[in-house]
Parts: structure tokens; C-alpha cells; sequence
């Protein structure tokens, strides 16, 4: 099954690059192809209430519409691009500042929500803690999956509408 995941996302990879007039490594279209693949049989795997029938659809699984893995990457690569043009450096990519210096920064300014768009991604966000203790509780991943979902489509509504670092 995993097999056919990569193989179907490696052929999908290398279209839409064709179809951009991309040209990448074949390390790159293997890194992503990985990453798309395998995160979306995991991610469809999750994202099934467990009190519910399951019906496996490769197609639906690697489709970038939808509560689907391909689709919350999607809105990642969106975010990572911000990141990149704001060359904010984190610890995890062995940065110059840390979490807390990072923190430190953040707390000394003011943070003001206007746009409708930029309100709905904030009370989504608050509302992460709430759903994460609920996923516990109720032992239902499916819960934190359409969180997820619900929070790239308030991102990417955000993203649409809010101009960050001219990141069109």
C-alpha cells in the first residue's frame, strides 16, 4: 500500500513540476514524493472517526482539495515561505536566536487583529489546547485532523487576503 502511495505521489510530483516548468533534482521529487505520500495514507488513516466505515481512496487521499494530507502540506509550504522571506531563524534550523530569545522579541510588541481573516486565524488558534484535551479525552485523532484542516483553510483564507512580506 505504501509502495503504490509513493509511486502515485512520485508520478503526481513530477507533473505538476513539468506542468510549472520545473526542473528539480530526482533526490527532490523522492524527498517530496516521500513526504506526500506516506503522510497522506497516515493522514487518511487519522483523519477516519474510528466509530466510523473507512472507504480507501488513493485518488481522495493525494488530492490537494479537501481534509487531505497533500492539502495541510500545501498550507505549510505557504507558511515556510513567509518564514524564509522573513529569515527568521529557528532552533530547530540551528539558527542564530533561540525559542525564548525569539519569545522575548515577540512579547515587547503589540498584536493587533484586524482583518476579518487575520481574527478567525487567531480564535482558531487560541482554540488548539481545547481541542488537543478533547482528543485525549474522547481518544479520537479525527478531532485534531480537522482541526488541522479547518486551521489551513482559515490560513489559506488569511494568506488570500492579508498581504504578509508580499509573499504573493
Amino acid at each position: 500500500m505504501l509502495d503504490e502511495a509513493l509511486k502515485r505521489a512520485r508520478a503526481d510530483v513530477t507533473s505538476r513540476l513539468e506542468s510549472e516548468g520545473r526542473e528539480e533534482s530526482q533526490a527532490f521529487v523522492d524527498e517530496v514524493a516521500h513526504a506526500v505520500g506516506i503522510g497522506a495514507v497516515k493522514y487518511a488513516d487519522l483523519s477516519m472517526n474510528r466509530n466510523s466505515n473507512y472507504k480507501f481512496s488513493f485518488n481522495k487521499m493525494l488530492s490537494l482539495n479537501g481534509n487531505t494530507a497533500p492539502y495541510m502540506l500545501y498550507a505549510y509550504a505557504r507558511i515556510r515561505g513567509i518564514q524564509r522571506k522573513a529569515t527568521i531563524k529557528l532552533v530547530e534550523e540551528g539558527g542564530a536566536q533561540s525559542e525564548d530569545e525569539l519569545e522575548a522579541a515577540l512579547k515587547g510588541g503589540e498584536l493587533r487583529l484586524e482583518a476579518d481573516a487575520e481574527v478567525n486565524l487567531g480564535r482558531h488558534l487560541l482554540r488548539l489546547g481545547e481541542v488537543v484535551r478533547e482528543v485525549e479525552r474522547d481518544l479520537l485523532p479525527s478531532k485534531l485532523c480537522e482541526y488541522i484542516f479547518e486551521l489551513s483553510g482559515k490560513f489559506n483564507q488569511f494568506y488570500e487576503s492579508c498581504p504578509v512580506l508580499n509573499a504573493e
